[in-house]
């Protein structure tokens, strides 16, 4: 009987579609929904239960992580350290889930051609994220990154309607985070946005270690 059942649900397409969207379903909904009612994942707060000091992306390092999207930058980087002597040993502390509360998407990423850079904020001075930006040879003789030098171009980015529509899925920007946005990136390049933005990752996690 059961055999004749498992026969039918495979010889009709439809219902096999149905059925297996059903169980992906399921399965996905128990995974995912526990999540957004764990302090761990919604909270800034570290493994052992201490506050981290995290606050949401300023109108410079939101473009400059537009910018970091844009170009692809995750394809070869990740920004997230596993708990593994060998990964923080090189790379720092390893990360937590409350360091990403304000991230939409998160970046983490799984493939490294080049380092994580999930604690690479202040690790090198902004010039030498600008010329490695721009000829990463020049300062990594070994390196294979391909240089962005058309980086170095104004920035024309709508950074307020940007924060905005973060604060809707409840990044807590204010009324005046938004109205100061504009005056906040007038001026800058592409790269300032992008070297903003790298030299302020990982440092609400490492400041409490």
């Amino acid at each position: 009987m059961a055999q004749s059942k498992h026969d039918a649900i495979e010889r009709n397409i439809f219902l096999l579609i149905v059925l297996s969207l059903l169980a992906v379903s399921v399965g996905g909904l128990v995974e995912i929904v526990p999540l957004f009612f764990q302090s761990s994942t919604t909270t800034a707060i570290d493994d052992k239960g201490n506050a981290i000091d995290v606050k949401p992306y300023n109108a410079l390092r939101l473009a400059g992580r537009d910018v970091y999207i844009r170009e692809g930058c995750s394809y070869c980087h990740s920004q997230m350290i596993r708990p593994f002597r060998a990964e923080t040993e090189r790379y720092g502390p390893f990360s937590v889930a409350g360091e990403y509360i304000y991230d939409h998407p998160f970046l983490w990423g799984s493939k490294r051609t080049g380092p994580d850079l999930a604690r690479v904020g202040g690790r090198y001075s902004d010039g030498w994220q600008r010329q490695h930006l721009l000829d990463p040879r020049s300062v990594v003789p070994e390196s294979n990154m391909p240089a962005f030098s058309w980086l170095d171009r104004p920035l024309n980015m709508d950074v307020a309607a940007r924060m905005k529509a973060l604060r809707i899925v409840g990044v807590p920007y204010t009324d005046n985070d938004i109205a100061n946005a504009p005056a906040a990136v007038a001026g800058k390049t592409e790269l300032d946005a992008l070297v903003a933005y790298l030299q302020g990752l990982g440092r609400a996690r490492t400041a409490v270690q």
